[in-house]
């Protein structure tokens, strides 16, 4: 059995150990001064052979439109706003040039808000496959109210595209305050059937969200009505170490093309993202990585973002005919309480949170417990107690209804401690016989009741929630920019100091001290050595792979082994337990021969 409980242990340490590494490679970065990029036009490095053509409208169907004169006249902006969010608007292409999330800063303490789109391949919302009538096209502006702008451009003869957007003044009327609403016709103005070309939507433009960020998380994703996809930055580009192996590309991919039913369509950073819910489902989706700092050297990976666009076909439209395109479109936090408001969101679009984002998250069911997490913290939050105390509240919550099980548990720990003499000598007697040996050790648990897989209930009780909260950290905007105790931001390391360049972080500190202690007052069921070297090293491999992480992780970690360490002093104090049955043939501690009762003596 303690084979067993030793693979068990393993399978448990390489979960976690696959979740600290992949928590350190994507714990998001620190609060440093923003990018200042400029908006860009996309830049498509050549393709390896075979790959499909850098130019961004090769892969489009070929228009059948005649582009009017090309105009240089500059841009013009308009704009719309309420209390969360202001919308500029740009003549060029009668579409999105930048959003501003008032309720969040893009410096910690400063006022400035945080833009969305700013540094873009293409204005959001813009068309592409339709010459006279795209980016490069300068729109009429129709009429201007407070919540509604209209856009109009015309091709004489062919065709005329109107492009209609609303903004909610706030909350309610079924649209979310950070959600538009946007119309686009298409009227046909010559006297025969004229055929559209497939229309591609840009959904924005995501860049990294500060200067020490390397855009893991940046990507862009489909929802085809069961599942959501995604594709990285990181999927465009080259020159990875297996690349050697035949496995990726050797050079960066001008972009990437995913035929599917199109649910809706998002792009998004580590904190925010936009949302494209078409009326009607969309073709496909197209991922194109996009140089957000145009100064920076070429190699430099933070200076590139990605952007994506929503493929549409659209029907032939008959001599005079017109024919409305309609979708919602989200520009915002990613905050899962909002997207999985059904009153605003219908297609399931909290699925960008990516809860489930890995292997791992899905087999300790991330996908439920995150939800359960950030839901429990904001309604914690909104009785008044700031994000660091939610958090803590939130981990005596857990604990406090997972504490039948933590008991039943330590109890059942220190019932294999006071078996370990008689174990010890069914060994020594059975040590030529390992079948006899399973055998009388299997009698001795069920005579004395014990359960052998006890000890490891604590770890898969608490390892569940503690994935589930660093997937929930991954994205949680919430988190971003709040202060408690000494650290400054509750999403980044609560670095204190730098000790000859190396952050001095205080919470993973913490976070392991308080396991080393939980450790020792733990009675150690078992005296195999691989299982009790594997013990001591936890602590010490989970500060590390946490150094770098959110210090809200480290705020869980601590307040959870805080309350285990209080828990196993009082089960410590109970009256030791009874236990005379010894499994057949072993002989009693204290009889000749038999190993004295190693069970240490309570402190008094």
């Amino acid at each position: 059995m303690d084979k067993k409980n030793t693979v068990i242990g393993v399978l448990l340490l390489l979960a976690a150990f696959a979740s600290f590494y992949l928590s350190a490679r994507f714990a998001p970065p620190p609060p440093v001064r923003p990018l200042e990029p400029a908006p860009v036009a996309t830049e498509a490095a050549p393709g390896p052979a075979g790959a499909v053509a850098a130019d961004p409208a090769a892969a489009l169907p070929p228009p059948q439109l005649t582009a009017g004169p090309e105009t240089a006249a500059p841009a013009e902006t308009v704009t719309l706003e309420n209390e969360f969010i202001a919308v500029t608007f740009t003549n060029a292409g009668g579409a999105i040039d930048r959003v501003a999330l008032r309720k969040y800063p893009a410096v910690q303490d400063r006022p400035e808000p945080y833009l969305l789109n700013a540094a873009h391949a293409a204005p959001a919302l813009s068309l592409r496959g339709f010459p006279g009538v795209d980016a490069a096209a300068r729109y009429e502006l129709v009429s201007q109210t407070a919540t509604e702008i209209v856009y109009r451009a015309e091709l004489p003869g062919q065709l005329e595209v109107t492009r209609t957007y609303t903004l909610a003044a706030g909350a309610g009327n079924g649209q979310d305050p950070y959600q538009l609403r946007h119309e686009t016709s298409f009227r046909n103005l010559s006297g025969q059937v004229f055929p559209l070309p497939r229309a591609a939507v840009n959904l924005g433009t995501a860049s990294p969200i500060n200067a020490e960020d390397y855009g893991l998380y940046l990507n862009v994703g489909y929802y085809n009505g069961k599942k959501f996809a995604v594709t990285g930055r990181g999927d465009l580009e080259g020159g990875g170490f297996l690349s050697g192996f035949g496995i990726g590309s050797k050079t960066d991919l001008p972009f990437i093309e995913h035929p599917a039913s199109i649910a809706w369509a998002s792009v998004k950073n580590t904190f925010f993202t936009t949302i494209l819910t078409p009326d009607e489902p969309g073709a496909g989706v197209r991922i194109e990585r996009v140089k957000v700092v145009p100064e920076a050297p070429a190699t430099e990976r933070r200076a590139y973002g990605v952007t994506g666009w929503a493929q549409f076909d659209l029907a032939p439209l008959a001599a005079g005919a017109t024919t409305v395109w309609k979708a919602g479109f989200y520009a915002g936090p990613k905050e899962y309480r909002r997207l999985s408001d059904s009153e605003h969101f219908h297609k399931n679009e909290h699925e960008v949170m990516q809860f489930s984002a890995f292997f791992f998250n899905r087999i300790f069911l991330s996908g439920y417990i995150a939800p359960l997490l950030v839901t429990l913290m904001g309604w914690v939050h909104s009785l008044g107690a700031s994000w660091g105390w939610a958090v803590v509240i939130v981990t005596l919550i857990l604990k406090t209804a997972t504490l039948p099980f933590t008991l039943a548990a330590s109890r059942s720990g220190k019932r294999m401690a006071k078996l370990m003499p008689h174990m010890t000598a069914l060994k020594e007697k059975y040590k030529d016989d390992p079948r006899k040996m399973q055998e009388a050790m299997m009698r001795l648990y069920k005579e004395n009741k014990v359960n052998p897989l006890g000890g490891c209930l604590p770890i898969l009780v608490t390892i569940p929630f503690f994935i589930g909260f660093f997937s929930m950290l991954q994205s949680a905007s919430e988190l971003r920019f709040q202060e408690f105790l000494w650290a400054q931001d509750l999403s980044a390391p609560d670095t204190v100091a730098r000790v000859f360049g190396f952050p001095l972080n205080i919470m993973p500190l913490l976070m392991g001290a308080t396991m080393i202690i939980q450790m020792r007052i733990t009675p150690t069921p078992t005296t195999d050595p691989a299982q009790q070297t594997m013990m001591k090293i936890m602590p010490w491999m989970f500060t590390i792979f946490c150094y770098n992480f959110s210090c809200a992780l480290a705020l869980y970690s601590t307040v959870n082994g805080l309350y285990t360490i209080v828990q196993q002093k009082i089960v410590n104090r109970l009256p030791e337990p009874d236990l005379p049955a010894d499994g057949g043939g072993a002989p009693k501690p204290g009889a000749h021969g038999a190993p004295k009762n190693v069970t240490p003596k309570r402190k008094k």
